[in-house]
């Protein structure tokens, strides 16, 4: 494998594909290895960029940070929005794993009855349900997924995890390749025993060997990922390999490098396989992704930034410069540090796997078009951009505000609804400081000894093992406009930091639809040091109105098993304008939801949709509000 790759520092905008109304989708499940990550992330997910490599079908890629084959199936916001969008002769790609291993081999709901058979009710708190045993649970709901793919007239292709990045003298570890043999734990008549060893020749405990049982059961196609990743991985070394593959957080996760690396793997592998061969492309030419890009709507005086994947390989000569130059109004970057109008990168051993960025400032309302020139030698690509900026509307100020120093009550000054503070499986340990006279805040709050509202896990003890978000566990602020009024929301703001150890991490996610099953991550730190407290401050644009509701989470987890450490918020803001409704240019359009025919609807993030849903659309510049 090639190994010269430059490292990546500063990832942007995920690679948010539109479904079609026509044509071959390729459906992705899995966890965080696969997932899409937004702007603010230096994590990728490989499945993120598998459309780089693939022509004449779309990638729908719904992998989920933290779920395992049961949560995923067993939340209905997830396999169940999946299927909604499957059609006859599209195919799913299932991958998982990683968070099936939570309970080091025994299945959560089985550990949760045994302790609370026990009569240890706080033992059973703490586990973390999502867990499989690979030869039991872990196979039932790969199942589940092959038997209700095959009855949507859908392809099932199983893909086995990708390694973490445990090393020894000259391999990938065992558990790095998904075998629990040498520590796991299980529940027999006499108990529970836990670090258990089987042989190195039993694959009881292995999840990529249970998975490829259930493919030759089901005959089912088997794409060995876990093998390519580790001779991925082995061919960089274990310095090399975290150094230019690995999002700088541990042993698990990807940056865009590594991902796009395994997303080729696995092209690679449905060619192979025979899985859509004819459209895997696997060319040396220049590649980049997005082809064109509308960056979606900003509030004039904004600045929207896009993200774009330039990869080649093969390419001749074996080492050479590629020029990124944008038209006028439009700066790109290499580093989202260093903007100009023309930026330059560099090339050897006939590869590039790199990304780059265009920023677009909107200095004036409507609609701003441009584009951005990729040249290498005699290849050139030419890609459209646009924005469109939003003046905002006169409208009367909307401000509430949590101070969180004391209890959960908030202020509100101007016209709206407010949901309630609400917590799931979490609570309300006391309101204090992070570190009583010692807490580090940002430079702009004077106040800094001020209390803040300390978070804990329900059980009291955070499990080991997590690595992202449980999509069950958050804390949750709300609002809505009020009565006859729409209400334009322009910016989110909090503080949030981590009480007695610095292993406390979350996500900050917003969402507007019934179901949360799209949220747009707004805060995703890779570390977080303890009894400090980060500001969080976002400029969303979003219109709502009356009946629709602006949520707000935050998913906390701890990177190792933990008792008492902390959540801390403080002063969660939430700012807008409300408006009669009659003056938000809202068409009101009672219908059922259905796929688009005549026209192409958007929601208010700007993304495509292939069903028309209740709420607010947008099709042909005009806004709908569909009953």
């Amino acid at each position: 494998m090639m190994k010269n790759f430059k490292s990546l520092t500063a990832i942007g905008v995920a690679l948010m594909l539109s479904l079609p109304t026509a044509g071959i989708k390729v459906h992705t499940i899995g966890d965080s290895t696969m997932a899409n990550y937004e702007e603010n992330r230096v994590t990728r997910g490989w499945a993120q960029y598998l459309q780089l490599f693939l022509e004449g079908v779309t990638v729908n890629n719904r992998a989920k940070g933290g779920a395992s084959s049961k949560s995923f199936y067993r939340e209905a916001a997830y396999w169940q929005s999946v299927k909604r969008q499957m059609e006859a002769g599209d195919y799913v790609l299932i991958q998982f794993a990683h968070n099936d291993e939570k309970t080091g081999g025994t299945d959560g709901d089985s550990l949760i009855a045994y302790y609370r058979y026990m009569g240890n009710d706080s033992a059973a708190r703490a586990v973390d349900y999502r867990g499989t045993t690979p030869f039991d649970t872990y196979k039932q709901y790969l199942r589940r997924y092959v038997n209700e793919t095959r009855q949507a007239g859908c392809t099932p292709v199983f893909v086995s995890p990708i390694c973490r990045m445990y090393f020894d003298a000259h391999d990938i570890r065992r558990n790095g390749r998904h075998d629990l043999g040498d520590k796991f734990n299980y529940i027999d008549s006499n108990g529970l025993k836990t670090a258990q060893k089987r042989p190195a020749d039993d694959h009881t405990m292995d999840y990529v060997w249970q998975m490829r049982q259930v493919a030759e059961e089901m005959k089912v196609p088997f794409l060995d990922l876990t093998e390519a990743t580790r001779h991925l991985f082995l061919s960089y070394g274990d310095t090399q390999c975290h150094t230019l593959l690995s999002d700088g957080n541990g042993s698990t996760h990807l940056n865009a490098t590594g991902a796009t690396l395994i997303a080729r793997l696995a092209a690679q592998l449905m060619k192979d396989n025979g899985i859509l061969a004819s459209h895997v492309r696997l060319t040396s030419e220049l590649n980049v992704y997005p082809q064109t890009a509308d960056l979606g709507n900003a509030y004039q005086g904004q600045t929207l930034v896009k993200e774009f994947s330039l990869n080649g390989f093969e390419l001749v000569p074996a080492s050479g410069t590629i020029t990124i130059t944008a038209s006028e109004g439009i700066k790109v970057s290499s580093d989202k540090t260093d903007w100009a109008s023309t930026v330059t990168q560099n090339y050897t051993n006939a590869s590039l796997v790199t990304n780059f960025y265009a920023r677009i400032k909107l200095t004036h309302s409507g609609l701003t078009k441009g584009f951005v020139i990729v040249k290498a030698h005699n290849k050139e690509v030419r890609i459209p951009l646009s924005a469109t900026a939003i003046n905002l509307a006169e409208g009367r100020e909307v401000t509430v505000t949590w101070p969180l120093d004391g209890d959960d009550s908030y202020t509100l000054d101007g016209a709206a609804t407010i949901l309630a503070e609400n917590w799931s499986q979490m609570k309300v340990q006391k309101y204090a400081e992070p570190k009583s006279g010692a807490t580090v805040w940002p430079k702009d709050v004077t106040e800094n000894t001020r209390k803040t509202q300390r978070n804990l896990i329900e059980s009291g003890t955070w499990p080991e093992g997590e690595i992202d978000e449980v999509s069950t566990r958050y804390i949750e602020f709300g609002i809505a406009p009020a009565k006859n009024t729409t209400l334009r929301v322009d910016s989110i703001g909090l503080y949030v930091g981590g009480a007695g150890g610095n292993g406390m991490r979350c996500h900050i996610n917003y969402f507007t639809h019934t179901t949360p099953n799209e949220q747009t991550n707004i805060f995703a730190p890779e570390k977080m040091s303890a009894n400090t407290m980060y500001e969080v401050s976002y400029k969303p644009v979003l219109s709502l109105d009356e009946g629709d509701t602006l949520r707000l989470r935050i998913y906390p987890w701890y990177n190792g098993k933990s008792i008492g450490k902390t959540l801390c918020l403080s002063h969660v803001t939430i700012h807008g304008k409300a408006m009669d409704a009659t003056a938000s240019g809202i068409i009101s359009r009672s219908t059922k939801p259905t796929k688009p025919e005549n026209n192409i609807w958007y929601d208010l993030q700007g993304r495509r949709l292939g069903t028309l849903r209740k709420g607010i659309c947008i099709s042909q510049g005009k806004k709908y509000m569909i009953k």
